[in-house]
């Protein structure tokens, strides 16, 4: 045993396993190296991701409103935004920054003049759409005007008329540049009058500048809604009366029962056209009706000789039976 372990065979034995240890351990190494840079690389990869997004935000000026008014730019920008993944996405998202034009020492007239951006991250790059605009830049100057009212008076229903309309307030202030001011020609209230109206009307009117030619003009009323009314009555004397039909085209051996859930009507007219009237009878046209119909039937003011009648149609329902 002695001789063995000092034998040649016993320090071969003893390099081998050093050898498969060494091995061993070298590879270990490798892969651990491997691991940890692979992980390093997609840490770098998270951390560095790049992004682009547009958003669009508002355009401020940089100009004295007190002195001047400026018309002709847009009211919202293009902003192409590209950097780092999360930057870009928090800047989208908040929008913690601004996009301005200064109009400093600049006189009235039109000027074309660079926008620019502040706030941004430094690691942001932005790109602007457009990067110049033109601006009018004029003299500021606000006047009161008082206001009219206008409506379409062909809404007005056959047999009534408008009275006079009224607003809740009597004035408003007009601020813009001083040649819009001086191009208008009159401030009104449009009040909307829906088709055939017959009744009075309440409701929010828009307040307009308009020029000699009607068109309208650029500048900020103060207010620029009102509340409105429009008195609409009947042209004429009113008077109810019995509402009853009468059959035509019907069939010779067929009764014809006909019913309707209005009784009366209003007709509106002078005073010789109502004088005589008691009652309102209207033909319905029961051709073809072989089973109960309900039809609707128009009221003619013409072809009752008045200005108008309330309502203007009736629904009838018409219930034939076989005469004896």
């Amino acid at each position: 045993m002695k001789d063995f372990l000092n034998s040649r065979w016993m320090f071969r034995l003893l390099a081998l396993l050093l050898a498969i240890l060494l091995f061993a351990y070298v590879d270990s190494s490798k892969v651990s190296s491997t691991r940890q840079q692979t992980s390093t690389n997609s840490g770098n990869t998270s951390l560095t991701a790049t992004k682009k997004e547009t958003v669009r935000v508002p355009l401020q000026l940089d100009v004295n409103s007190q002195k001047y008014f400026v018309t002709g730019y847009p009211e919202m920008v293009r902003v192409a935004l590209s950097g780092p993944a999360a930057l870009v996405t928090t800047t989208s998202n908040t929008q913690n920054f601004k996009v301005y034009a200064s109009l400093k020492g600049l006189g009235t007239g039109t000027h074309t003049v660079k926008l620019h951006v502040e706030g941004l991250n430094k690691d942001i790059k932005e790109t602007l759409h457009p990067k110049t605009i033109k601006v009018n830049v004029q003299p500021r100057k606000s006047q009161t005007f008082k206001i009219e009212s206008e409506f379409n008076k062909g809404n007005i229903a056959e047999g009534y008329v408008a009275g006079r309309p009224t607003t809740g307030i009597s004035s408003v202030k007009a601020t813009g540049a001083a040649n819009e001011i001086a191009r208008i020609d009159k401030v009104v209230a449009q009040i909307i009058v829906p088709q055939n109206a017959k009744t009075t009307i309440n409701s929010q009117a828009i307040i307009e500048a308009l020029d000699k030619n009607g068109k309208t003009v650029n500048v900020i009323l103060t207010p620029s809604t009102t509340n409105a009314s429009l008195p609409i009555t009947a042209d004429g004397k009113s008077k109810k009366v019995k509402l009853k039909f009468k059959t035509k085209n019907g069939s010779l051996d067929t009764d014809y029962e006909l019913t309707s859930s209005t009784k009366t009507v209003k007709l509106i007219g002078s005073e010789s056209q109502l004088e005589n009237l008691k009652e309102l009878t209207i033909e319905v046209d029961v051709s073809g009706i072989t089973k109960r119909t309900t039809k609707t039937v128009a009221l003619n003011a013409k072809d009752n000789d008045v200005k108008s009648i309330s309502p203007e149609q009736v629904k009838v329902t018409v219930k034939p039976s076989s005469a004896d």
